[in-house]
């Protein structure tokens, strides 16, 4: 069983190019990816590790907790499940979630696998107990045994399916979009009590102490970077779409036209020796830590702006405490 209009590719965060293929192969979203990336709120997402190794541009979160939000904005019901491949529980799982892999499949909807990083598993063929996956790097489709499924080297294992959709109104949905941006940015760190990865305005210090001080790998920086100039282009590029939909979205728009005009060339500059394993010199970092303040600065602006505007309308999900009480994820 194959569903060959699956075709992931690589270009913004690996969960959005996953969620994107899968959802615009089976009709549930129609749209450019930047229009997903912003609504979902996945554009907003910004971590950074002390040293900046490559996997922080993933480790922006709990992953229950961050993705789930964005694809509820998206009205689409959605099922997932997660943890670590050393839990004695974890076989149980791990037959269940093939199960239900496939189900998923024979409806038409691919899934959204960690492989590391985010894939898509698009087919599987029960006579040889395998699924084919796509990471969306390269045209080609990996194999993955049932028997290894969940496993590989990061010790932790995630998939997501996804099934109906209801209709938001995307003045509603662009508004919550701004509140889960705004919560982003204004969490310091999702990963307690591990506290070398920081999320939103702390992010940008710890690029901007790496870069002073030379203490960073290389290619991490370098991936972190042009998913960070990414990013800001794809909520550069949302606000532009939606920024009528709600008063005051336009001076917001401004001030991310302000920053990818100032980070752009910048960055663009040092990608080059970064993706080599090559450190900057130090004229070169300090030049792009001074773009980084301007940027921190403008995006600071911006959040102060969203929030002005999120207090305009009522927030019921963050005001009505559910009669089942508060939840922690897990």
């Amino acid at each position: 069983m194959m569903l060959n209009h699956i075709q992931m590719r690589r270009e913004s965060k690996s969960f959005t190019d996953a969620a994107y293929a899968i959802l615009t192969a089976a009709g549930r979203f129609d749209g450019p990816k930047y229009m997903l990336s912003g609504l979902s709120g996945m554009a907003f997402k910004f971590a950074a590790h002390r040293m900046l190794l490559p996997h922080s541009v993933t480790a922006y979160g709990q992953w229950g907790t961050e993705h789930s939000p964005g694809i509820d904005n998206l009205g689409l019901y959605t099922v997932y499940d997660a943890g670590r491949s050393r839990h004695n529980s974890f076989g149980s799982y791990q037959q269940d979630a093939v199960n239900w892999v496939r189900q998923s499949i024979d409806s038409g909807m691919g899934a959204v696998y960690w492989i590391p990083e985010f894939g898509v598993i698009h087919g599987y063929d029960d006579e040889a107990e395998i699924f084919y996956l796509q990471d969306g790097s390269a045209a080609g489709t990996q194999v993955l045994l049932y028997d290894n499924f969940g496993i590989n080297f990061t010790s932790f294992w995630y998939c997501r399916i996804f099934g109906d959709q209801v209709s938001i109104p995307l003045e509603d949905a662009v508004l919550e979009s701004l509140r889960l941006a705004l919560y982003d940015w204004e969490t310091p760190y999702k990963t307690l009590p591990d506290q070398e990865i920081a999320s939103g305005r702390l992010a940008y210090q710890y690029v901007i102490k790496a870069l002073k001080q030379g203490d960073y790998d290389a290619g991490g920086a370098g991936y972190l970077l042009a998913s960070y100039l990414y990013s800001r282009t794809e909520i550069r590029d949302y606000l532009q779409e939606v920024q009528w939909r709600l008063p005051g979205l336009d001076e917001v728009l401004r001030l991310y036209r302000e920053l990818t005009e100032i980070t752009g060339p910048e960055i663009t500059a040092v990608l080059p020796a970064l993706s080599k394993g090559l450190k900057l010199p130090e004229s070169q970092q300090a030049s792009l830590c001074k773009v980084f303040k301007q940027a921190e600065a403008l995006e600071e602006r911006a959040m102060a702006l969203v929030l002005l505007i999120s207090g305009r309308y009522p927030d019921r999900k963050r005001s009505l405490v559910p009669r089942w009480g508060a939840h922690t994820a897990r």
